[in-house]
């Protein structure tokens, strides 16, 4: 069945509203603020007076985040605010940034959420314009792929299964129509995660020589490290978190069905691209 979208406006944040804390990777504090931004102006970055725009031709391949460069600025870990704004249907918005990594909070997406919720969402005077899967787009091999399918509901649905083979995080498959009371029921609390050899080659290497077991979820051989898991299955819950955000760099909402195995950053930018390009083409059904 092909749906149509869900007739809605774009919308922007009530009100400016800030969330701050330290990066990562460079454990340097940033301070976020969430303005408001008029119909048409979708998501825009703006760092020491250059302003990014959240499309998927400004990102620049990075380990384990998603990056965004432009004008000598270049923005690290983009992922969980847009994965944010894009659940919470804000369309248009202005964030300003002190550094160029996002904070990295508890490593899930709540503190982005409950700041927008607090802001508030309204409607702008335009409507808009989501791409909507026409046929299947698929990028990947056999050994991890992502496509998008014609949606299931009107909106972004997405099934996702992880495949760490033998250990503690192991398989784990998750389903989910994304919507903003879905989003924040089922993934905004959803975790950063990592094995704990992953940790000591980015130590060894000097990067997030201040994050603790708390600042995110370390797996050693037995289970998490000095922390508790959420859910049984919080770490595939936080790649459909990380899901969202990346195909939010397609720069409008996507209505279709996704389906991922051991999809990453690199192959959901992948997939947010060839739907940027099927809109110019015409294989994607876009609503006037």
């Amino acid at each position: 069945m092909q749906f149509t979208s869900r007739p809605r406006s774009q919308q922007t944040v009530r009100r400016s509203v800030i969330v701050a804390g330290k990066g990562y990777w460079s454990g340097l504090d940033n301070r976020v603020e969430i303005a408001p931004a008029p119909a048409g102006a979708g998501v825009v970055f703006v760092r020491d007076g250059v302003r990014l725009p959240a499309v998927v031709s400004l990102r620049v391949d990075a380990v384990a985040r998603t990056n965004l460069q432009a004008g000598g600025v270049r923005l690290e870990m983009v992922e969980h605010l847009l994965s944010a704004l894009a659940a919470l249907e804000v369309d248009c918005c202005t964030v300003s940034l002190t550094a160029d990594e996002l904070p990295r909070l508890d490593g899930s997406s709540l503190a982005f959420v409950e700041a927008i919720d607090d802001a508030g969402v309204v409607p702008l005077e335009e409507p808009v314009a989501p791409l909507v899967a026409c046929d299947r787009l698929r990028v990947g091999d056999d050994e991890a792929w992502i496509e998008v399918l014609p949606p299931r509901f009107p909106g972004l649905s997405v099934d996702y299964v992880l495949d760490y083979g033998p250990g503690p995080i192991g398989r784990q498959e998750f389903s989910i129509e994304i919507t903003p009371d879905s989003y924040r029921r089922e993934l905004a609390r959803a975790r950063t995660f990592i094995t704990i050899d992953e940790a000591d080659r980015l130590r060894a290497a000097g990067l997030g020589l201040d994050v603790s077991m708390q600042d995110l979820v370390v797996f050693g051989p037995q289970g998490p490290v000095d922390n508790r898991l959420r859910w049984p299955d919080e770490c595939v819950r936080h790649k459909v978190l990380d899901l969202v955000g990346d195909l939010a760099l397609a720069g409008r909402p996507i209505h279709g069905h996704v389906r991922a195995y051991r999809s990453g950053h690199r192959l959901n930018a992948m997939l947010a691209a060839k739907l940027v390009r099927a809109a110019v083409e015409r294989d994607v059904c876009v609503p006037t």
